[in-house]
């Protein structure tokens, strides 16, 4: 009679089942039931995969396992050796948590749970079951929490705390379109995610007020650096108004934004104020224009760049200064021209 290989009565947790006997006879018969993957893996490969039926364990339908067995003289006649691994191919729910950091570097503690499924039977059993040699469900949903918190931690450090404090349906969405690829490459579908808690440091929280608001996290640190060297300063009588003096004023003062002014020669910024460009060494204050748009330098009479005039010989009969033909009002006292 020959003998039949089966996960007898798998239960609705377990994931994965190895059948304990290794040594298989041809002719045997292979019972795979609905929602199930049954997966020959010999020295640390898999090589082929049965889904739902009953199959009988013969060269024909053992094409890959049976390659590398004809090197092995009357291979056909006697047992080989070959582990067979049932995978079930049901949708699970994991659990996942632990502490990341944000962009800002905000501590964030996070739990919650996610739905899977096998996907690809040979990609899982390669990568992780017989990769990874966990053949029992327990560690290999332990696994799974680490697998996701790991890839969890190095995405969410990309956002910032306010992307995703306090807000546990947009992040359950980030991190599955996130996570996706991630659990892809071990064969596995990741179904859905949902976060049943996030929280930060007492302080942050704090700060997650003004950060919603517009300021920014350097700010609000800022802010807070200078209420605790109060707090500080508050708890010493005799050196607290002199200290204080010295210490909080300079807390206070907004950071400067330097102004920056383009140079109109090679468009280099330089700092306001400044004479001469820093990259082109030519002359940044009172620049003028001709009539045909070029920049010409201070005082010029006559433009470099295409020979205009620059300096009208009219003069206003007021005030005597020089004025441009066309122009209809004198540009030094006001008086009409025209």
């Amino acid at each position: 009679m020959p003998k039949v290989i089966e996960w007898v009565n798998p239960s609705d947790v377990e994931i994965v089942y190895r059948y304990p006997i290794n040594t298989i006879e041809w002719g045997s018969q292979l019972i795979v039931k609905e929602f199930e993957a049954a997966v020959f893996y010999r020295d640390g490969k898999v090589y082929d995969v049965f889904r739902a039926g009953r199959h009988v364990i013969t060269t024909l339908n053992l094409p890959l396992l049976t390659k590398v067995l004809s090197k092995i003289t009357g291979y056909d006649k006697v047992p080989f050796t070959a582990n067979v691994i049932f995978v079930s191919l049901k949708q699970f729910q994991g659990k996942f948590g632990g502490q990341a950091q944000t962009v800002e570097l905000a501590p964030l503690m996070f739990h919650g749970s996610f739905w899977f499924r096998v996907e690809d039977p040979n990609l899982f059993v390669n990568e992780v079951v017989g990769g990874q040699a966990i053949f029992d469900t327990f560690k290999l949903q332990e696994f799974l929490r680490g697998y996701f918190n790991q890839n969890f931690i190095e995405g969410i450090s990309k956002y910032s705390l306010k992307d995703v404090y306090g807000k546990l349906d947009e992040t359950s969405f980030i991190t599955k379109n996130m996570l996706m690829q991630a659990f892809k490459r071990i064969g596995l579908e990741l179904i859905d995610v949902k976060f049943e808690g996030i929280d930060t440091a007492p302080e942050w929280r704090d700060r997650i007020f003004f950060i919603q608001t517009g300021v920014s996290a350097s700010e609000v640190l800022r802010m807070q650096t200078v209420q605790k060297a109060a707090e500080e300063l508050g708890k010493s009588p005799g050196a607290g108004v002199a200290a204080g003096v010295a210490i909080i004023p300079p807390l206070l003062q907004q950071p400067q934004t330097q102004v920056l002014v383009a140079c109109p020669y090679c468009g280099a910024n330089n700092q306001q104020g400044a004479k001469f460009c820093s990259n082109c060494g030519k002359p940044l204050q009172q620049i003028t224009k001709c009539p045909n748009g070029h920049v010409v330098p201070a005082g010029a009479k006559f433009c470099p760049e295409c020979g205009a005039k620059l300096v009208s010989d009219m003069k206003c009969p007021n005030c005597g200064a020089s004025v441009s033909e066309g122009q209809k009002f004198c540009p030094n006292c006001g008086a009409k021209l025209v």
